[in-house]
């Protein structure tokens, strides 16, 4: 089967996808593209799919960067290939031959391209990651690099939509603490539970930092299991690990 790739024209002439779990060679829970060696896939299995999404960019696995992922707001500027170990959510460059990537699984992955400066970038934005202000550090990392906020184009890929995403009145308070006027991105659900719009807030913040070229590929990762790996889906269907979804850009 051959690698499913979700592309946007917003992001030009940049190389990048988000990709779904199609084309892959995990089996079981993880059956398709599983690129998370921190999932309990077998190593040698995640490396062949993640050749598998170095090739189709055109690179080799050693040039599709990532990092420790820990729902933080932390960004690392790339110059070079090869394996990062830093803790980061975000990844920003300026050098050709190099493509950010980062794993998701119901977070929103979120590439950004500015094509005047040529500078790109990748964000892991989890509820955490984006309350944080993961996004907005991934458009001043890109300004220290040469990018303007009026040149950026940032495209959020599969992610969980607001009709699978139900929380508690705890999970919504944290952000009406932040800013009262968050209380819109959570509707009513079942009796004391709310139903978040993840894929809203983050396009609210990066429009409020200057991001006018913004939107969500409007691909639910919880409501399609065939094409999406999700966590959330994984919890409730009692299943021991879930796969990781892999978005990348490259100049």
């Amino acid at each position: 089967m051959t690698l499913e790739i979700i592309t946007d024209t917003a992001l030009g002439t940049a190389r990048h996808g988000f990709f779904t779990r199609k084309g892959g060679a995990s089996s079981g829970v993880f059956a398709g593209l599983n690129c998370g060696f921190g999932s309990s896939d077998q190593s040698d299995i995640v490396a062949i799919n993640r050749d598998r999404v170095a090739g189709a960019l055109d690179l080799t696995a050693e040039q599709l960067v990532g990092v420790h992922q820990v729902h933080s707001a932390d960004v690392v500027t790339v110059t070079t290939a090869g394996p990062l170990l830093q803790k980061a959510d975000a990844l920003v460059t300026r050098t050709k031959g190099i493509a950010l990537s980062v794993l998701t699984a119901d977070c929103q992955p979120v590439l950004f391209y500015d094509d005047q400066a040529g500078v790109i970038g990748a964000a892991h934005a989890g509820w955490k990651g984006a309350l944080a202000g993961v996004l907005e550090q991934t458009v001043q990392a890109m300004e220290q690099l040469g990018g303007t906020r009026a040149n950026i184009a940032a495209v959020i890929g599969p992610a969980i939509s607001q009709r699978n995403y139900e929380v508690g009145s705890d999970f919504r308070d944290r952000f009406v603490a932040v800013d009262p006027g968050y209380d819109r991105f959570f509707a009513a659900g079942a009796p004391g539970r709310f139903q978040f719009d993840l894929p809203g807030f983050g396009l609210m913040r990066l429009r409020a930092c200057g991001i006018g070229q913004a939107h969500w590929t409007r691909h639910c990762t919880y409501g399609d299991p065939l094409r999406f790996y999700s966590y959330r889906r994984s919890v409730h269907l009692q299943e021991a690990d879930y796969g990781r979804l892999i978005a990348a850009i490259r100049l």
